[in-house]
């Protein structure tokens, strides 16, 4: 199956997948700003099937997302190494490829990810909490936004809207509902991530203090498979962590970008 994508410069290959729901949109919003001003990269930013514009034929599973994956990289990267970010259930899916092929992967860079525990009853979190509340902006909202944007944000401020609305809401409408409906049928990987051998190139877990949806204290468990890991909670950020708090979201990325690229290239 060919994705939908967009890519952007040249150079080591970066792969980002973005979460349940949205589309490239979600990745490309928060990491571009960042490789504007770091040359030497190409980036890559797929639709997952079901979203953006990616159609999901007969998927039914992660397992099928997982196979449309293995097909891109071997399409678009090859054998060649690469850089691997992923957002929320993006992740989830990004854990799954190092389970696969630790050896290719020059560095993990998980946002907001699913930890140990894959549905949302079985995960350790917060009670949704807004600790910034700007009343002309709540009174702009529609009553689906109320639900998507104001029931998962912590900041709700002209900026924080302006961000989901450009950069989440897009895939949101573009969504084949009815086959994400069949898909989550069927959510768990067959190979397990962290089935594989503990990786040991640099890492980064970015979770939200705040965050109702996937937490931040079942991923600390994360940590013995990842020994190069930077493990940040960040205060005042939920679930849209790298638009709540973006200066130090940059800060982060850019640091784990730093040892990946000073990290020898053979393990």
């Amino acid at each position: 199956m060919a994705l939908h994508h967009v890519t952007y410069g040249e150079g080591t290959p970066v792969l980002a997948l973005h979460g349940w729901t949205p589309d490239h949109r979600l990745m490309t919003g928060c990491l571009e700003p960042i490789f504007a001003d770091r040359p030497g990269y190409r980036r890559l930013y797929p639709d997952l099937p079901a979203m953006g514009q990616s159609p999901a034929g007969d998927i039914d599973s992660s397992d099928g997302i997982m196979a449309a994956l293995r097909e891109f990289i071997d399409d678009e990267i090859g054998a060649e190494p690469f850089v691997l970010i992923g957002e929320s259930y993006g992740g989830y899916l990004a854990r799954g490829l190092v389970a696969e092929r630790p050896g290719q992967i020059l560095g993990l860079g998980l946002i907001c990810p699913i930890g140990v525990a894959l549905e949302q009853a079985d995960r350790t979190v917060p009670d949704h909490v807004t600790l910034e509340c700007d009343p002309a902006v709540v009174a702009t909202l529609t009553p689906e936004q109320v639900e998507e944007f104001a029931g998962m944000a912590v900041l709700q401020t002209a900026d924080t809207l302006r961000r989901y609305q450009r950069d989440v809401e897009p895939g949101l409408n573009a969504a084949d509902v009815e086959a994400m409906d069949r898909i989550r049928k069927s959510w768990a990987l067959t190979i397990a991530p962290e089935s594989g051998p503990i990786y040991t190139r640099p890492s980064l877990i970015l979770c939200g203090h705040q965050d109702s949806i996937t937490g931040f204290e079942d991923q600390y468990s994360l940590l013995p498979h990842y020994p190069r890991a930077s493990y940040a909670v960040l205060d005042r950020a939920g679930h849209n962590l790298q638009f709540e708090q973006p200066a130090l979201f940059a800060v982060l990325i850019a640091d784990w970008l730093e040892r990946i690229a000073s990290a020898p290239t053979s393990r």
